[in-house]
């Protein structure tokens, strides 16, 4: 008997190669090549686009599309106003996060507009039955498909003409045409690929869960992310009821809509103002605690920053950063230590973003400065005050983006001074009881906040 061929793929970014390898030469990872079947060649039935002549750009003509809400302001934030048809959407997230919850909640308004069909590939038709009672679930065009084959999948699609698809997850889809298991690299690509066709050629509306790995990146190769129109991660601190939706890729919007939960017993519940959310619990009189206003898209959100600034028992000091770059963080404090003169390079440095939220801005600078040296010299700062500026080599402090929109949002929640760049002053008028104070150096930030 002839011996079958095998190839060996990269599970990080789908490279092939016909022998093992210890290190894949496209993305550098060490010991990513399995051992599977070769994809055979299928002749699939429809193209993604009907054939026709090349057509020169400004003779085309475009609109904007259509977008299909998903009764969940908080996800039509994410995905940019909407669903479009024919988009083919990846939510990925840690396990027990509320992927499946959200999608089963968002299923159940889209069923209001069309028929919808929930494909469970890791569940019965009747566990996501009493998931769906807890959550409020009601509508008649909701219908549940407990199926792991990709040809059973289309052949339902084919006879129910579904409005919306949810494939929960892509996985655990697997095609009889490739010998290898569920979940592999060869699987995963294939799955999605036939998926693409069917939700491009029907115009479709198609939302995949995908499970990530312990680095917290979409199980898989990297191609699964290029193949779909949008990638949307959850995230969110286990110990912590609130949770991110966050838009990595969007084809059809911005990728820094942000959208915020909080997990409860009925289910996700969105969060309209999250400012309030994440400052109920601050303590107004306590060193180290600054609030910074952070801009995530369009959209500006007041958070807490904590520092603890403690003397080292060892001989390197800790540094420990939740919701931050650690890496910026010791830029940071080699900030304070060399341009403002403040001795914390040698003792322990832990700094945390309350709430659970993750800060990747630049304009959070100053705040974390701030917080490191109320923090050492025991100082409280005015809690009437927030912080924002991007901080330099030289310890100057530069403009950020959209200040107006930082402004605003502190004063409608109450606070009265704002320590900002000297250059954002520029064409910025000061809300009602709000004071605005300039500042070119931390130094000069630091001699304003202290009470």
């Amino acid at each position: 008997m002839a011996r079958k061929k095998t190839v060996f793929s990269c599970t990080q970014c789908g490279f092939q190669s016909p022998k093992w390898l210890g290190k894949c030469p496209d993305c550098n990872q060490w010991n990513t090549l399995i051992e599977e079947q070769p994809v055979e060649q299928t002749n699939h039935s429809r193209a993604l686009a009907a054939p026709g002549k090349p057509q020169k750009f400004s003779e085309i003509t475009s609109r904007e599309e259509d977008r299909l809400r998903c009764g969940i302001g908080e996800l039509d934030r994410t995905l940019g106003g909407g669903v479009v048809p024919g988009s083919l959407i990846l939510v990925g997230g840690d396990p027990g996060i509320g992927k499946s919850t959200l999608l089963l909640q968002a299923t159940d308004q889209l069923a209001k507009q069309g028929t919808a069909l929930y494909v469970t590939a890791e569940e019965s038709a009747r566990q996501v039955k009493l998931r769906g009672e807890r959550l409020g679930v009601n509508t008649d065009n909701l219908y549940l498909l407990a199926e792991t084959s990709l040809e059973q999948i289309k052949a339902r699609i084919k006879e129910l003409k579904p409005d919306f698809l949810v494939i929960d997850s892509i996985q655990t889809i697997f095609t009889s045409s490739i010998e290898s298991a569920p979940g592999s690299v060869s699987q995963v690509r294939e799955c999605t690929g036939q998926l693409m066709i069917q939700a491009k050629g029907d115009g479709l509306p198609t939302f995949l869960v995908g499970h990530v790995t312990k680095d917290g990146a979409i199980a898989g190769p990297r191609v699964l992310e290029h193949m779909v129109d949008t990638v949307l991660y959850f995230e969110g601190d286990p110990g912590h009821p609130y949770r991110i939706l966050r838009a990595v890729k969007n084809r059809f919007g911005s990728t820094n809509e942000i959208g915020v939960f909080e997990m409860q017993e009925q289910g996700l519940r969105e969060v309209s103002n999250p400012s309030e959310l994440f400052l109920a619990e601050r303590p107004e009189k306590s060193a180290g605690s600054v609030v910074v206003p952070s801009l995530e898209g369009s959209r500006p959100i007041l958070v807490e920053l904590q520092a603890l600034v403690s003397s080292s028992s060892f001989g390197t000091p800790q540094r420990t950063a939740i919701g931050l770059d650690h890496k910026r963080v010791g830029l940071l404090v080699a900030i304070l230590e060399k341009k403002v003169e403040l001795s914390i390079a040698g003792q322990d440095i832990f700094l945390n973003v309350a709430g659970g939220v993750r800060l990747d801005e630049p304009a959070v600078d100053l705040g974390a400065i701030a917080a490191l040296a109320s923090s050492h010299l025991n100082k409280v700062v005015d809690p009437q005050t927030v912080l924002f500026g991007e901080v330099g080599l030289t310890g100057e402090v530069r403009a950020v983006s959209q200040p107006e929109l930082r402004v605003k949002e502190a004063s409608r929640l109450g606070f009265n001074r704002c320590v900002l760049p000297q250059s954002s002053l520029k064409n910025l008028d000061a809300p009602k009881g709000m004071q605005l104070i300039g500042v070119r150096h931390a130094s000069e930030a630091l001699d304003a906040i202290f009470i």
